[in-house]
């Protein structure tokens, strides 16, 4: 079982050059609260790459442009999924609303380690 993780903006340099600045400039309607819990303005938030990289969950992080061009598939954006490879699915494991009331970085390092516990 693997968890992809799709925020809820483009690649590429210049969408993230726009996100940063919209992060910096207003962000209150910043859309992708996924984004804002793991990633500062420039670089990974510290405590969720020591997760990252210490746990036992595969995991996958795609832009939303990136994760339709690989899978086919529409979500409302950002959404955290689950994808069984043996039944060849993906599932909601945390919905755009249930990540948009998550306030800490904390509170999703729980909510993620509950789900697959």
């Amino acid at each position: 079982m693997k968890l992809i993780f799709i925020y809820n903006a483009d690649s590429g340099l210049m969408n993230t050059l726009m996100d940063i600045g919209h992060k910096a400039i207003s962000p209150q309607t910043y859309q992708c609260n996924l984004c804002d819990l793991t990633f500062g303005l420039f670089s990974e938030n510290k405590k969720w790459k020591k997760f990252r990289e210490e746990s036992n969950i595969e995991m996958e992080f795609l832009h939303r442009d990136e994760f339709e061009q690989k899978y086919a598939q529409k979500f409302e954006y950002p959404v955290i999924l689950k994808e069984d490879k043996e039944l060849n699915n993906l599932s909601i494991m945390i919905s755009q609303a249930e990540l948009n009331q998550i306030q800490t970085l904390d509170e999703l390092i729980l909510q993620i380690n509950q789900l697959m516990a």
